[in-house]
């Protein structure tokens, strides 16, 4: 059939797919330079006196194959003799059992003048791999054979000759001469070779040879008279673990649109997710304000709990591993909904509940982004209660800090008291210092990190490699107006008394909340990313400026039209911090790299031609600006931070180190080149340097493009507790 499937599949012509498909096939052949004078077909479905293919051509046809990019898929999918599809009953006992990859094909006809079975020619071709790890490709016929009237004749007899034929060659003292010149794919399932190895501890490179079988490494050292299915020359490159994000947002898009290329094109592998929101619990409360989203999407969430969305993302798949927090403004909204209050003893107990069933699910801790309603509305108290929870089952406590501005160091006070309090490391998420009248302010930040990890307290902090953040538009907004959600709300915009109350608030400096407006400079410090109104698309890209100007409205009723006008689903780019504050956060030894931006493509249902370039090039730009062209940290210290450190942190076991039994997590980039191409005007550019992506041994990026493979895991902490 395979004529027919060419001609349909590849040529695409349902009118005549049998002559497209031998034309097909014909130029094929005729590319990869055999000699076709060997071989003929007649009706293209395996039944005709002319479908004749000699020994030596398919010894060269198979030759070929191993030449090509494609070959791994093409020699896995050969049936292996005495293991596997068709050659699984043939010689099952024989040594070279397990050795021989090939395919057989009969052709067979009723002999009614013997009154038997006329074998009119039986063949089997493919490859040997010999016990020295040599391999053979070969072809062997049976022809003319005549067997007892039995369907099953065929492969008894003649099946078993051909399989002894071949497994013979298994152990066969063969000269080098007689052995194939291909690599052998014997001992590993691929081998990178020449690297220079930097293996995630922080220790100097060093030169050595890498080997994987399944989805693990195997070896590191000089590998030289090892074979593999496949081998990769990284000569002149380096070789890394994986690299980890510390706060990714693709919990949604991943279900969406899962091709991942933004991340797999920054030799990302692993990615930890959930901040103060997170992917579960769901239920009515927590659905409804999303519910904009999910129609857009037209997407169905079908799942309360951790581990049920964990069964969905594992039978999706993913191509980056994924590990979680629960949010406390998930629980939060669970349970309460959006509004300002504090839970009642019982409420506050089903939240405690709700927290304690996602640590079993597999939490990695729990989390709050206290800028965000709802989870602003939670006093301390509430939220050192739901991280002793998570603290009982080995998770962390992650934040978002209550302000990165002008409240910055009561903000951080807070989260070393939940720390000590609830007995549980402390991850500060995206840590920064915003607004103009602070910059410099860095140093006394990161020396106040210091101090509480001298004191003991497991504190760290995660950051993204640029001076402009990204959230939501309407998080510019004062907390208060979006008490109740988001239909409160935008009702709350069309009052004209709450409108001018909100725009007096807009022009100043706030101690009990984050004026991101103001720490931007106003509305040219604003940059709309994402938009979700289709008339107002265009706007994607410019400054609320720049549509103040259009719209000839003052900047603050621009903000509040627009977030109106797009029911308050805008995404938005702030400029509010400096190079000066990110370059000392960057410096401390305890700090890892979260783009705090969710995976996606560069087309498709989650592509935002507008977004955060920080999507694209974190880190890339982290290695190729900050440390290789500014010099900021050794490389290997560099590759410390977005490998090991981050796994260390997480707990996620076997992973962030090049070492033997780990999970084969790999990066390979070229350190002379590695740099970022996204911009602000224009983020949805591929970064450049990184040549190979590889996810639990199977390689997810090459040199540009995507292969496919989905071999990401969901990752689950300490606490899980399988069901």
């Amino acid at each position: 059939m395979g004529p027919y499937l060419l001609g349909t599949l590849v040529a695409k012509n349902t009118k005549d797919p049998l002559h497209a498909g031998f034309a097909t096939e014909r130029a094929f052949l005729q590319e990869a330079k055999l000699d076709l004078s060997g071989i003929s077909q007649g009706d293209g479905a395996g039944g005709d006196w002319a479908d004749l293919f000699s020994p030596d051509f398919m010894c060269q046809y198979l030759t070929y194959w191993t030449s090509r990019p494609d070959y791994p898929v093409f020699f896995k999918a050969l049936p292996i003799l005495g293991k596997d599809g068709t050659l699984a009953k043939i010689q099952m006992s024989n040594p070279g059992a397990g050795h021989v990859f090939a395919k057989t094909g009969t052709f067979g006809s009723e002999n009614r003048l013997n009154e038997n079975l006329m074998l009119n020619g039986k063949g089997l071709a493919g490859y040997v791999i010999t016990a020295s790890g040599q391999k053979l490709v070969f072809a062997a016929y049976v022809n003319h054979v005549s067997l007892p009237p039995d369907p099953e004749a065929a492969q008894a007899v003649a099946g078993q000759a051909l399989g002894e034929i071949a497994a013979a060659a298994y152990d066969a003292p063969l000269t080098p001469q007689e052995s194939a010149s291909a690599p052998v794919p014997a001992d590993y399932d691929l081998i990178i070779r020449n690297g220079h190895i930097i293996d995630g501890a922080g220790n100097p490179w060093f030169a050595a040879d890498v080997a994987i079988k399944g989805d693990r490494i195997s070896a590191i050292g000089d590998l030289r008279d090892a074979h593999a299915q496949r081998e990769i020359d990284a000569a002149g490159r380096i070789v890394a673990p994986g690299f980890i994000d510390m706060l990714g947002q693709s919990e949604f898009s991943l279900l969406l649109d899962n091709r991942s290329i933004s991340k797999l094109s920054q030799g990302i592998t692993t990615e930890i997710t959930g901040e103060g929101g997170s992917i579960a619990p769901q239920n009515e409360k927590t659905i409804a304000p999303i519910k904009p989203m999910l129609e857009h999407y037209k997407f169905t969430l079908d799942w309360t709990t951790l581990a049920e969305y964990a069964r969905r993302l594992e039978k999706q798949g993913t191509p980056l591993n994924i590990g979680t927090y629960v949010g406390s403004a998930q629980v939060r909204e669970a349970v309460i909904g959006d509004d300002d209050r504090a839970p009642t003893p019982a409420e506050l107990t089903q939240m405690q509940a709700l927290v304690e069933q996602a640590m079993k699910d597999g939490a990695l801790g729990v989390s709050s982004a206290l800028i965000y309603p709802p989870n602003i509305y939670a006093k301390t108290d509430e939220l050192i209660a739901l991280a002793k929870v998570a603290s009982k089952y080995g998770g962390l406590y992650a934040t978002h800090m209550r302000s990165e501005g002008a409240s910055e160091a009561a903000a951080l006070a807070e989260a070393i008291r939940i720390g000590r309090e609830a007995n549980l490391p402390v991850e500060v998420f995206h840590l920064k210092v915003s607004g103009k009248p602070r910059w410099g302010n860095m140093k006394t930040v990161v020396a106040t990190i210091q101090a509480a990890r001298d004191s003991g307290l497991d504190i760290a902090a995660d950051m993204y490699p640029y001076i402009a953040g990204a959230t939501a538009l309407a998080s510019a907004l004062p907390p208060w107006v979006a008490d109740g959600g988001v239909q409160k709300l935008l009702a709350r915009i069309k009052d004209p008394a709450i409108r001018a109350r909100i725009k007096k608030e807009l022009a100043g400096d706030h101690l009990d909340w984050e004026n991101l407006f103001y720490d931007c400079g106003g509305a040219a410090g604003v940059l709309l990313a994402s938009v979700q109104n289709p008339e107002l698309k265009q706007w994607e890209g410019k400054t609320v400026d720049d549509v103040a100007k259009a719209w000839k409205k003052s900047p603050e009723d621009t903000l509040l039209d627009f977030v109106l006008a797009d029911s308050a689903q805008t995404g938005a780019i702030y400029f509010m911090a400096s190079e000066e504050d990110l370059r000392t956060g960057l410096s401390q030894p305890w700090t890892s790299i979260g783009l705090d931006s969710n995976e996606m493509s560069l087309d498709g249902p989650t592509f935002e031609p507008h977004t955060h370039p920080r999507g694209f090039g974190s880190m890339p730009r982290f290695l190729g600006h900050y440390v290789r062209d500014e010099h900021l940290m050794p490389l290997e210290a560099a590759i410390r931070k977005i490998t090991s450190l981050p796994a260390q942190r997480e707990h996620l076991t076997d992973r962030g180190l090049l070492k033997p039994g780990y999970f084969a997590d790999v990066t390979i980039f070229d350190a002379a080149k590695i740099i970022d191409r996204a911009t602000y005007t224009s983020p949805a550019q591929l970064s450049e340097g990184i040549d190979y992506t590889i996810v639990n041994g199977q390689i997810e990026f090459d040199h540009g493009k995507l292969t496919g493979a989905t071999a990401g895991r969901f990752l689950r902490g300490r606490g899980w507790q399988p069901k």
